[in-house]
């Protein structure tokens, strides 16, 4: 399904089209203790991973898509992405996958019916500057693999790495 007006539109939908779907396959062996190991305070769980998908999805991109084409130059709010995990909730990773597929949906629909000359849609955002319907599809999909890397990293580093014994010199883990 090309779209005249966004380079790489195919292959970003098919990532996330297919987003979901590999995160829910990779982490099915995971425990809920697995699932909320976090390497440092600091640092992201799969939870909190998850979490943000959901919270993202819906903030950070259905919003923004909607906005771009339901205005001409519409103003796009900047949000903190981390406000999510300032107050030190807990999230539930299963419930937070479910939330996130359910929203996934929403959004592929709206890209899947917008018009062919969607991509060149723009929208100021409040800190970036000018951004256009195809900057952030191109966007989404970038952000989406960052993501599948960083749960496989720190599921990788929480459940095989501690095993390994002698072979750990072999590997560096930035989880």
């Amino acid at each position: 399904m090309p779209h005249p007006s966004i380079p790489n539109f195919a292959q970003s939908m098919q990532i996330l089209r297919q987003t979901p779907g590999v995160l829910r396959g990779l982490l099915s062996l995971a425990t809920p203790e697995q699932m909320n190991w976090q390497p440092a305070p600091d640092r992201f769980s799969i939870a909190m991973v998850l979490a943000h998908l959901a919270d993202v999805e819906a903030r950070g991109f259905q919003s923004r898509f909607k906005a771009l084409l339901a205005a001409d130059d519409p103003v796009l709010p900047a949000y903190d992405q981390l406000d999510l995990f300032e107050t030190g909730a807990q999230f539930d990773p299963f419930a937070e996958m479910v939330l996130f597929e359910e929203r996934r949906v929403e959004t592929l629909a709206l890209l899947e019916s917008m018009p062919d000359d969607a991509g060149n849609r723009s929208g100021r955002h409040e800190e970036l500057g000018t951004l256009t319907i195809a900057q952030l599809i191109n966007e989404f999909a970038f952000h989406d693999l960052g993501h599948i890397r960083q749960a496989l990293e720190l599921y990788r580093s929480c459940v095989f790495y501690p095993g390994m014994g002698v072979y750990r010199d072999y590997y560096k883990i930035n989880p």
